[in-house]
C-alpha cells in the first residue's frame, strides 16, 4: 500500500474518532451527527478527488479500507430487511382487530403511492419541457454504447410482464427463496407471506385464547429484539454515511456530469418540487414541517448515499413508528410497498422526463393524449420497480417500450445515473413516509402524526 494511502486512512480514522467523541455529548443528536458524517465524507471525498484524481492507485487503496465501514453498514441493514418485514408484518396483523382493516391499509397505501407518483411524473414532464431537453443533444461514448446492449437484453425480461402477471408475481411460491431476496418481488412476497401467516395466527388466537396469548407474547418478544437491533445499527449511521459519502464523491465522474449538466439541474429541480409537494401535504395534515424533516433526516441521508430504497426499509419503519407515531401496520406496509411500488423519483420523475426527451426524435407531439397515455403507463409500470440502485433504469425499461420508444436514452444517461439517483432515492423514501402519515389520517388516527411532529416533540436518540 502506498505511504500516502496510509496517511489518508489515518485522516479518515481521525474523522471516525471525532464522530465517536461527539456521540458522547447529548447535545449532538443523531441528526446532527449524521450531518457531520455527510459533511466529513464530502470534504474527504473531494480531497481524494482533487489530490489523487491523476493517481487512482492511491484513491483505490484508500477506498478499499474506508469501504470496510461503508459496505459493512449497508450489509447490516440488508441483513435486517427480511426479518424485520416478516416479524413486524405478523405483529401488525395480530394487532389489527378486524382482518378487513388490512385491506383498507394496503389499498390506501397503494392508492396514495400511485397518486403521488403520477404527480411526480407531471412534474418530470414539466421540467423536461421547460428545459427543452432533447435526446438528440446527447452523445453516447463507448461506455454508454456498451451499456446500451446490456439494457436491450434486459428489456425483454423487465418489460414483458403484463399488469396481471405482475400481480401474480406478488404471491410467493417459495418463502425461503424470497427471504433470501432471490427475485425483484421478494420484498412484496415476504409482505404477502407475513400477512397470510399473521391472519392464520390471528384466527388461531381467536379459536384458542391460551394459544393466542403464547403467540402474541412470542411475536412481541421477537419484534422487540428486531427493533432493538435496528436501534443498534441506527447508532452506526454517522460512520456509515461518512464512509459512503467519501466513496460517492471520490468516484464521481466530473466530466460526465458537466457534459449533461442541464439534465442534472432539471432532475434536481423536479425532485425539489416533489419534496415541496410532500411538505405541503404534511403541513396539510397539521404537522410541523421543520420538526418532521429533523426527525427523518437520518433516513433520507442514508437513502441518499446508498441509492437503495430497500436497504433503507428498517430505518423507514423505525422512523414512522418511533418518530412520527404512525401505527405499526401502516408503517410496515408503507415502507415495504414504497420500496417497490409507486416510487416518486425512480418510477415517476425519471421515466417521464426520458419519454418527453425521446418523443420529438420519434416525431411524436407532446399533447394531452401523449401526457395522459404516459401517466397511465407510469402508474401501471410503477408496480414492482426494484428498490435498489438502478430501479429508475428498470422503470425506463418498462415505460419507454410501452410508449413505443427505444431504450437507448437510458444507456446514454448511465454515466450520471448515480448522481441523480441519490436524490431520487431520498425522494422515494420520503414518499413512503409521507404515505404512512396520509394513510394514518385517512384511516382515522388523526392526531398521531400531527402530535409527533410538533416543535416541542423531542427527537429520539438511539
Amino acid at each position: 500500500m502506498p505511504i500516502i494511502a496510509i496517511i489518508n486512512l489515518i485522516l479518515f480514522t481521525a474523522l471516525v474518532s471525532l464522530l465517536y467523541r461527539v456521540s458522547k455529548n447529548e447535545a449532538f443528536t443523531l441528526s446532527r451527527r449524521v450531518f457531520m458524517g455527510l459533511v466529513g465524507g464530502t470534504v474527504f471525498g473531494l480531497y481524494l478527488q482533487f489530490a489523487f484524481g491523476a493517481n487512482p492507485v492511491v484513491t483505490d487503496a484508500t477506498l478499499e479500507w474506508t469501504n470496510v465501514i461503508a459496505n459493512s453498514y449497508v450489509a447490516l441493514l440488508r441483513m435486517m430487511i427480511m426479518p424485520l418485514i416478516l416479524i413486524t408484518m405478523i405483529a401488525a396483523v395480530l394487532k389489527v382487530e378486524e382482518i378487513k382493516s388490512l385491506g383498507k391499509i394496503g389499498g390506501t397505501v397503494v392508492g396514495t403511492l400511485i397518486v403521488t407518483t403520477v404527480i411526480a411524473a407531471l412534474i418530470g414532464i414539466m421540467m423536461a419541457t421547460v428545459f427543452q431537453l432533447n435526446a438528440d443533444d446527447l452523445v453516447g461514448g463507448a461506455t454508454e454504447m456498451a451499456r446500451a446492449e446490456v439494457l436491450q437484453a434486459r428489456q425483454g425480461s423487465v418489460a414483458d410482464l403484463s399488469f396481471a402477471e405482475t400481480l401474480v408475481s406478488f404471491v410467493p411460491t417459495n418463502i425461503f427463496s424470497d427471504l433470501a431476496g432471490q427475485r425483484s418481488m421478494s420484498i412484496i412476497g415476504v409482505v404477502v407471506f407475513g400477512l397470510i401467516f399473521g391472519i392464520a395466527a390471528l384466527l388461531v388466537a381467536e379459536e384458542n385464547a391460551e394459544q393466542g396469548l403464547r403467540i402474541r407474547n412470542a411475536v412481541n418478544t421477537l419484534q422487540a429484539i428486531i427493533m432493538r437491533l435496528v436501534k443498534i445499527v441506527m447508532a452506526l449511521t454517522p460512520y456509515g454515511v461518512l464512509a459512503l459519502m467519501t466513496r460517492v464523491i471520490a468516484t464521481s465522474d466530473g466530466n460526465a456530469i458537466m457534459n449533461l449538466i442541464s439534465f442534472v439541474i432539471a432532475s434536481y429541480i423536479a425532485i425539489a418540487l416533489m419534496f415541496t409537494v410532500h411538505a405541503i401535504i404534511i403541513i396539510g395534515l397539521g404537522a410541523n414541517i421543520k420538526t418532521y424533516f429533523q426527525k427523518v433526516w437520518p433516513v433520507l441521508t442514508f437513502a441518499f448515499v446508498t441509492r437503495s430504497s430497500a436497504a433503507t426499509i428498517p430505518l423507514t419503519i423505525r422512523a414512522q413508528i418511533e418518530e412520527l407515531n404512525v401505527p405499526a401496520p401502516i408503517a410496515n406496509i408503507a415502507a415495504s410497498f414504497g420500496s417497490t411500488i409507486g416510487q416518486n423519483g425512480c418510477a415517476g420523475i425519471y421515466p417521464a422526463m426520458l419519454a418527453v426527451m425521446v418523443a420529438p426524435t420519434m416525431g411524436v407531439d407532446i399533447d394531452l393524449n401523449f401526457i395522459v397515455s404516459l401517466l397511465v403507463i407510469i402508474a401501471i409500470g410503477s408496480f414492482g420497480i426494484a428498490g435498489v440502485g438502478g430501479g429508475a433504469t428498470n422503470a425506463a425499461l418498462v415505460v419507454l417500450p410501452a410508449m413505443g420508444f427505444p431504450v437507448m436514452i437510458a444507456a446514454l444517461l448511465i454515466s450520471i445515473e448515480p448522481l441523480i439517483d441519490m436524490a431520487r432515492t431520498a425522494l422515494n423514501v420520503n414518499g413512503a413516509m409521507t404515505t404512512g402519515m396520509i394513510t394514518t389520517r385517512i384511516l382515522g388516527d388523526k392526531d398521531a402524526a400531527r402530535e409527533a411532529t410538533r416543535p416541542e416533540a423531542q427527537l429520539q436518540k438511539p
